[in-house]
């Protein structure tokens, strides 16, 4: 127990930090709405099987060929789901930071356009929607850097936002090497945004969700109806706008193309997107707005 131990178990404790989102909001809520299709497990891109996360095929196994069902079910999220989800938060007048994976992102550059013009924020989730835990960390650099290559090329700017998911124990290193980024998603540990120290270098992390995800819909014991899906996003809102009386907190929300694009899941995050703007003291943003606010405003460390 004397060893050095590199986890931080502590966090901010019983001492938060006194957190004034702007106007006085209680909570910041932001949407993610992650881009993966086309940069999954496929022989076509190189891979030696098919993918097998998060689909409508839960439990899949993989195959060395081409899955075409699988393929077709991630090509929904490209054809179909994110313009739904596009419509949607265009009625609401709502931002969205887009994680957005490089090679998806370059086999659909007509969403490309539309996220340009609706003013998203652009955020890297990475080269490839691949696991990668097992990947070198020469690789998994190159794959970064391709990534900031291409939303730069697309988007005429570095995102200043990192998510690799599937990270490594190489990813923070790779990421604080890197320099360029304002904040890195690759953690699900607090309900703030807190400073991350690495040989003298600080990286700002704003912490992620699997739980306010629709990817629960698509894993062993998750959900299987919107009501299930509304009633969680409501019950953590709730929790955290109550706390927010006194201790305002951030709640992430985590959307997929193929899965809350889908026309019997959509009715549920319509719901939510009725209460949460039928309530004042709410401040719905993009994340890298909250990576400026915490930058300016609690610059040290934790």
């Amino acid at each position: 127990m004397k060893k050095k131990y590199p986890r931080n178990m502590l966090g901010y404790g019983s001492n938060p930090p006194e957190v004034k989102w702007p106007n006085n909001s209680r909570i910041a809520v932001q949407f993610v709405l992650n881009y993966e299709e086309g940069a999954e497990n496929s022989i076509l891109h190189g891979d030696k099987f098919s993918e097998i996360f998060l689909s409508e095929i839960i439990g899949a196994k993989p195959i060395k060929g081409r899955h075409i069902n699988m393929e077709s079910l991630y090509e929904y999220g490209s054809r179909v789901g994110f313009w739904r989800i596009h419509e949607l938060f265009k009625i609401y007048n709502l931002p969205l930071t887009i994680f957005g994976v490089g090679m998806a992102l370059e086999r659909n550059l007509e969403i490309c356009n539309e996220i340009k013009k609706s003013n998203y924020e652009i955020a890297s989730h990475g080269w490839r929607w691949i696991d990668y835990q097992n990947i070198s960390k020469s690789i998994e650099k190159k794959h970064m850097q391709k990534a900031i290559s291409s939303i730069k090329k697309i988007f005429g700017k570095k995102p200043v936002g990192w998510y690799t998911g599937r990270c490594s124990p190489n990813t923070l290193d790779l990421v604080i090497e890197n320099g360029s980024f304002l904040y890195c998603s690759d953690t699900y540990s607090d309900d703030l945004p807190y400073w991350e120290i690495k040989k003298g270098k600080k990286q700002l992390m704003i912490p992620y969700t699997l739980d306010n995800n629709d990817m629960r819909f698509l894993t062993n014991q998750g959900f299987n109806s919107g009501d299930q899906f509304f009633n969680y996003l409501k019950d953590s809102f709730d929790t955290l706008y109550q706390e927010g009386k006194d201790k305002p907190k951030m709640m992430s929300i985590g959307l997929h193309c193929r899965i809350i694009g889908k026309p019997g899941r959509i009715k549920s995050l319509r719901k939510f997107l009725d209460y949460i703007t039928s309530l004042d003291k709410v401040w719905i943003c993009k994340r890298e707005e909250i990576a400026n606010y915490w930058i300016k405003n609690h610059n040290t460390k934790n």
